[in-house]
């Protein structure tokens, strides 16, 4: 393997509040990209700790650390709809990696956790909602075995730029 493409030696385990600072961190590097995800402004340190305090015990925040770097990468699972028990089998994803620890497994290392809490969890389906720009992040969840479903018509505007995001469903 390329001397930047070797596998990580990250451990990945449940976040707490603690964790904020570094899942900010994270969110920070990647938005400031302004291709890979939606997310255009970042919470700050106080309320994304709020956030995880308010996740429910089906929700979780799964993070990858390294033991230098700390924490390098996350990847989210909320509920579709906390209001609509028609969809209470139903969960949101979202992951988000450092751009210098991509494409070195991780995200597959956090999709174990995040598949395993989620079937704990009595999921039944999976969504997530991708940039139509952010192609590498569609392979990688078509290689988890989410199937697209859907594309949102210029959902996303950053920059002026118009995106789609494209909907892919994952059943359990």
């Amino acid at each position: 393997m390329a001397e930047g493409k070797r596998k990580s030696s990250v451990h990945v385990r449940k976040a707490s509040p603690l964790d904020a600072a570094g899942i900010v961190k994270v969110l920070e590097a990647v938005a400031s990209e302004r291709v890979h995800s939606a997310i255009d402004k970042v919470w700050n340190v106080e309320q994304e700790a709020r956030y995880l305090e308010s996740l429910s015990p089906r929700e979780a925040f799964h993070v990858a650390v390294d033991e230098v770097q700390g924490i390098v990468g996350f990847q989210s699972l909320d509920l579709w709809s906390a209001q609509l028990s028609s969809m209470s089998h139903v969960g949101q994803i979202g992951t988000f990696l450092l751009p210098q620890w991509r494409g070195r497994g991780i995200g597959r290392q956090l999709w174990t956790s995040t598949l395993s809490f989620a079937r704990q969890s009595s999921y039944r389906k999976l969504a997530i909602q991708v940039r139509a720009s952010n192609t590498a992040a569609q392979s990688f969840y078509r290689g988890l075995g989410f199937k697209e479903c859907g594309r949102l018509r210029r959902q996303v505007i950053i920059d002026g730029m118009e995106d789609d995001e494209v909907l892919m469903e994952y059943f359990l």
